[in-house]
């Protein structure tokens, strides 16, 4: 992820250059993680680039800000533009897309009273998660040794900076232990999410997958698998999942903006189904990657088309 090669980023309004998107380092925000943010991407498409699901990611934006009390002045007509308006600024076909709102500069009191909310989106040129074979070989995760923070302690539905901390620790540990990625278990033992995705079983042609009071972030590229999943006619079961439920899986996936749809192959070094991607899983591979490029006209409202000129 080039960084190096964004030139302009939408700040509290306007579109400016990257070097004046600049914030003080007595922000509420950085000392404390009360910020809320988002993930997006935007796909090159036949006929242009192409938002993908943008709508629900502004909603999932604000119903988050609610939940930490952030007010602000823009609509989500406003924000929709925003994030069309940095991609043209920068003449991006395909990037991330990072919308984030924080406490700004006041006070460094715990409670945020009288602080500013500060607004950012950043977009920068995006490479698939991994390679494009770990779509196909899948990736090596490890149970974490780590547990998933509490909804009753904070609320898994809302995507805030300070959360993210508990998924760092998690990646970090599973990073030094040679593993790809990793998935947390809740203070009940079971299953949870990993450290940036939501989980995905398949059993006898059948999708598994948590819900809310298994304190998982109900993912957008989570509703987007469900919803295709129905209309490919496999059938999808909410339910709680514990560490056997995976162990003895056909197939495991993980999805997420940045992950899409990627395979598990082992599980502490367990190998997961045939240890690579399934037929169902290639199934939903295969339909995620026509929605999101554009060429299913069934998923076309779940596309904003970005006008570069």
């Amino acid at each position: 992820m080039a960084l190096s090669d964004c030139k302009f980023v939408w700040k509290n309004g306007k579109i400016v250059p990257w070097e004046r998107a600049t914030f003080h380092v007595s922000c509420h925000g950085l000392h404390y993680g009360t910020g809320v943010f988002e993930g997006i991407r935007c796909y090159d498409t036949a006929a242009g680039p192409a938002v993908f699901r943008l709508d629900s990611h502004i909603d999932r934006w604000f119903a988050s800000a609610r939940l930490y009390r952030i007010a602000w002045p823009y609509s989500h007509q406003d924000l929709t533009r925003a994030v069309l308006d940095v991609i043209r600024a920068n003449g991006f076909r395909a990037c991330y897309i990072r919308p984030i709102a924080f406490y700004g500069s006041h006070a460094l009191a715990i409670h945020p009273r009288g602080c500013p909310v500060e607004f950012a989106i950043l977009a920068w040129p995006w490479e698939t998660h991994g390679s494009e074979d770990t779509l196909v070989t899948g990736i090596d995760v490890c149970l974490s040794s780590w547990r998933k923070f509490s909804s009753h302690a904070i609320p898994a539905k809302a995507k805030a900076c300070g959360h993210h901390v508990n998924s760092v620790l998690a990646l970090q540990d599973a990073a030094a232990r040679g593993f790809t990625e990793t998935l947390l278990l809740g203070d009940d033992g079971d299953l949870t999410e990993s450290s940036g995705g939501n989980l995905f079983i398949v059993r006898r042609n059948r999708l598994l997958t948590n819900a809310q009071d298994s304190g998982v972030l109900l993912g957008i590229t989570r509703d987007t698998v469900i919803r295709i999943a129905n209309d490919l006619g496999i059938g999808v079961y909410v339910q709680k999942l514990d560490v056997e439920h995976l162990l003895k899986a056909d197939e495991a996936f993980l999805t997420g903006t940045a992950l899409e749809i990627t395979p598990i192959a082992t599980v502490d070094l367990t190998v997961i189904g045939k240890g690579r991607r399934g037929p169902v899983t290639a199934k939903l591979q295969e339909a995620y990657f026509k929605a999101v490029s554009g060429r299913n006209i069934r998923y076309h409202d779940w596309l904003t088309y970005v006008r570069l000129h």
